[in-house]
């Protein structure tokens, strides 16, 4: 696999996605990109941190700016395991991250439920169901194990 590709990258974000079932969170995991180089990573926290706006997104674009120590990414690009909710296409939208790459799409909760045209700054790029598969059986899985 090619360590600068879309797939490379989303395979990162599912790894955190591991990491978030394997601690009893919805599995969604989000990394960072710049240059080709992971800047963030992090995968939800909303049961562990008892709050429910800690999504994978939140807390990578969190670390992103931190690191970064600007509040804009319009050169980095976000990949995510599911399709981002409304919240966080608002928080994408404001940090004016330059592309979105996400896996699964969220028929429940995916902004795209709630909105007829795109949340996002109208600069952002968006590319959807890089392993997409992958993704949406762990998830799956997850709420297979809950039910």
């Amino acid at each position: 696999m090619n360590l600068h590709s879309d797939e490379y990258f989303m395979q990162q974000a599912l790894k955190e996605a591991e990491e978030a079932f394997e601690k009893d969170e919805v599995p969604v995991g989000a990394v960072v990109v710049i240059n080709n180089k992971i800047i963030s990573r992090a995968h939800n926290q909303v049961e562990l941190l008892n709050d429910a706006t800690a999504h994978a997104e939140i807390l990578a674009l969190t670390s992103a700016f931190a690191h970064l120590g600007a509040k804009y990414l319009p050169e980095a690009t976000l990949y995510v395991t599911l399709e981002p909710c409304l919240m966080c296409c608002g928080a994408m939208y404001w940090s004016k991250i330059g592309r979105i790459v996400y896996a699964a799409t969220d028929d429940k909760n995916g902004y795209r439920k709630f909105t007829g045209n795109s949340p996002l700054h109208p600069k952002t790029e968006i590319v959807k169901g890089i392993l997409e598969q992958e993704a949406a059986f762990l998830l799956k899985s997850f709420f297979k194990n809950k039910r």
